[in-house]
């Protein structure tokens, strides 16, 4: 299979989507009892160069992030998940998509609270960008 063929893309894609658990304990809260917006862009930064080391086992730098989008505050004591998928793929670059869910301890079920784009670029040893797949 070709790194340009849109099935390897795909698989790869499937398999790098990342996901972590995180409780919001006192810690990571602000004086309104919800989670710190810096707090939440750590950890969703953290899962999108997870994501996009999963998909090209490349050495990679953020570039940008954009569309962070904060829907609804996050209360202390609840359960978030992060899922980190690619969704935009170039020569040397790559978009990684983080969604944000929080459920509460109590209950079943999630919703969307938070999401945001990363922009990475694969870079060789010197720090030159270089495509993704050899």
């Amino acid at each position: 299979m070709s790194r340009h063929d849109p099935e390897f893309i795909a698989q790869k894609i499937a398999y790098s989507e990342s996901r972590v658990a995180k409780v919001v304990f006192p810690p990571t809260i602000n004086h309104h009892s919800t989670l710190f917006g810096g707090t939440a862009l750590a950890w969703m930064d953290e899962v999108s160069f997870v994501t996009a080391t999963r998909f090209c086992r490349k050495r990679l730098v953020t570039v940008s992030t954009e569309k962070i989008n904060f829907q609804t505050p996050i209360p202390s004591g609840t359960i978030v998940e992060l899922v980190g998928k690619v969704t935009r793929v170039g020569n040397s670059s790559l978009t990684v998509t983080v969604t944000v869910f929080l459920e509460s301890m109590y209950q079943d079920g999630s919703e969307a609270v938070i999401n945001g784009q990363f922009n990475f670029v694969a870079v060789d040893d010197d720090g030159k960008p270089t495509p993704l797949f050899d």
